[in-house]
């Protein structure tokens, strides 16, 4: 019986999960360092309200129908279970292209990686599992983790960012050779910040439009009411506003102090939109691997690390940042797996 283990609940680590299913003879475990599914896919909730949330990271998705190909069948299936709708909210600056359709899901974009996490058919999910160290026992991978005992799988799958790979401890550093730890040192990320701004039912938000990218801020480049964007405007559910900062400022203010970033973001915001209501609750979120700038160069979505027993990487650093690129790094890894086992 293979046990396999996938670090990461995010896009790649659930699609892969999902394609992975009935192709292990044993069971599939997902591990987490978050408290929830989605990685930069996440949908946060209200800290006084459940059922208000808003998208701090990914806001929609972006088909490029001419050039989908096998990708198709996985826009379909969401469309057809309700998990993503097309995105009819108005968009103040939003390039629109010829052959391109654009995406929103209804219940937050989280739900897109927790629906494949469900299709996985039985794969044990874990949060807060924050692996540290990945050594060799006995023809098997030791997997360690901040809390809780170390647990051997038979195939490791890593979705995570590639520093955070290069980071791990144990046997790993030495079986990442040096020619493979040169082109994994080469993947490259920006990072931003995302505010969540949560309100109270019945707050009114009167904007003409539900999303606009700003080209003239140094600090924010897109705000939406994220409600609006999702066709969520009920009475009963208090709206949301998300604010992603530029890449410019997020690199600028990576480690400082995240009160003083927080009230830097709205200082910018209210200048914008002077007419903004005072939030009940606030998140300011730190992506330091928010989207890839410069991807592993000619590789087919993923690397092979060690052969007997597996360890495989994959995610956006061997793609691109987008939807497509997760789908084609999951769709790798499963194929390398399947012919594996």
């Amino acid at each position: 019986m293979a046990r396999v283990l996938v670090v990461g609940a995010g896009l790649t680590g659930g699609a892969c999960a999902a394609l992975l299913r009935g192709a292990t003879l044993g069971r599939i475990a997902v591990w987490d360092k978050a408290r929830g599914a989605g990685g930069r896919m996440s949908t946060t909730r209200s800290t006084r309200d459940a059922a208000c949330t808003a998208d701090l990271g990914a806001q929609y998705l972006t088909l490029e129908t001419e050039r989908a190909g096998p990708r198709c069948s996985f826009y379909e299936e969401l469309l057809s279970h309700g998990i993503l709708k097309p995105l009819t909210a108005p968009v103040e600056g939003m390039v629109v292209k010829e052959g391109f359709c654009n995406y929103m899901a209804p219940q937050g974009m989280s739900s897109v990686v927790k629906y494949y996490l469900k299709q996985s058919a039985g794969a044990d999910v874990f949060y807060e599992q924050h692996v540290t160290r990945i050594s060799l026992r006995d023809g098997k991978w030791e997997v360690f983790r901040k809390m809780g005992p170390p647990e051997q799988f038979d195939v490791v799958i890593l979705t995570m960012p590639v520093p955070q790979i290069l980071q791990l401890q144990g046997d790993i550093v030495n079986i990442i050779n040096e020619s493979q730890k040169q082109q994994l040192e080469c993947v490259s990320y920006s990072s931003r910040y995302a505010l969540g701004l949560f309100y109270e039912a019945g707050t009114q938000i009167d904007l003409p439009w539900a999303a606009q990218y700003i080209t003239d801020n140094p600090c924010v480049r897109f705000i939406s009411i994220d409600n609006k964007k999702r066709n969520i405007e009920s009475p009963e559910i208090g709206a949301s506003i998300v604010v992603h900062t530029t890449v410019t400022f997020g690199s600028k203010h990576l480690d400082s102090d995240p009160a003083e970033v927080q009230q830097l973001i709205l200082s910018h915001l209210e200048r914008i939109v002077p007419s903004i209501p005072k939030p009940a609750s606030i998140k300011c979120q730190k992506w330091r691997y928010s989207q890839v700038i410069k991807a592993m160069p000619n590789f087919p979505g993923q690397m092979i690390l060690h052969t007997q027993p597996l360890l495989i990487c994959g995610g956006d650093g061997f793609t691109c940042s987008n939807f497509d690129g997760c789908l084609d790094s999951a769709m790798s890894l499963a194929e390398a797996v399947k012919s594996h086992l």
